[in-house]
């Protein structure tokens, strides 16, 4: 059974959802990665690195004793370079990074919220550093000192 706060709740999440979507950022993000989509060179390269990366996750296995090892690794490497510098496709890891970045402020303005002790994994050292002096985790044994 839903309470009134509850409800309340839903909808301030509905409204929050509605600014985000409604917003430049997540626009622009849904505008270029549709042009991607509608790409066919850019689907045909995304295809080629899939399998690449495939092929090295199975080199990996043996290291650089596999035979193909350097080929792979190499080939990798220089098409993920070619990727990055793709017009198209650096904009959207731009706008995808943008995107990523209002995501992870609205998190931490509301787990902040909430508490100042939630932590809230952004990616991004320079949120992550404002959130806490917390150093090893509660995690890693002994006395935190978190709290």
């Amino acid at each position: 059974m839903m309470t009134m706060t509850d409800l309340s709740l839903v909808h301030e999440a509905q409204d929050l959802s509605d600014l985000i979507t409604s917003s430049q950022v997540f626009q622009s993000y849904i505008h270029v990665k549709r042009r991607v989509q509608d790409d066919r060179e850019c689907q045909q390269k995304l295809l080629y690195f899939q399998e690449l990366k495939e092929k090295y996750e199975e080199v990996q296995r043996f290291g650089k004793y596999h035979p193909d090892f350097r080929s792979i690794t190499a080939e990798v490497r220089e098409y993920k370079r070619q990727l990055d510098t793709d017009p198209l496709l650096a904009e959207f890891k731009q706008t995808e990074k943008e995107l990523h970045e209002l995501l992870s402020e609205i998190s931490l303005l509301l787990a902040n919220q909430v508490s100042p002790n939630i932590k809230v994994p952004t990616g991004n050292p320079f949120f992550d550093a404002q959130q806490s002096s917390c150093s090893g985790g509660c995690g890693s044994g002994g006395s935190c000192g978190c709290g």
